[in-house]
C-alpha cells in the first residue's frame, strides 16, 4: 500500500457517494427492475453512509474503522 494512503479523504469519499445515492434519480424502469433499483440504493446508501460515518485508523500498515452502530438512546 502506498504512503500516501489518507484513511480521512477515504472516509470523506464515502460521505460523498451516499450523498450522490442519496440523490440520483431513479431511471425510466418499471415493474420489478424498478423496485430492485430502489432496494440496491437504499442498501448503497446505507453502506457508503455507515462507513462515512467511521473512525479512521491506519497504524503500521493495519487500516482500523470504527462505527457506533448504537442507537442515540443508548
Amino acid at each position: 500500500m502506498s504512503n500516501d494512503f489518507d484513511p480521512t479523504a477515504m472516509i470523506a469519499r464515502f460521505q460523498e457517494r451516499s450523498k450522490a445515492v442519496k440523490n440520483r434519480g431513479i431511471p425510466p424502469v418499471e415493474g420489478p427492475e424498478r423496485r430492485a433499483f430502489i432496494e440496491r440504493a437504499k442498501v448503497d446508501f446505507m453502506d457508503y453512509a455507515m462507513l462515512g460515518d467511521a473512525k479512521a485508523e491506519l497504524v503500521d500498515g493495519i487500516l482500523t474503522l470504527t462505527i457506533d452502530l448504537r442507537s442515540e438512546n443508548s
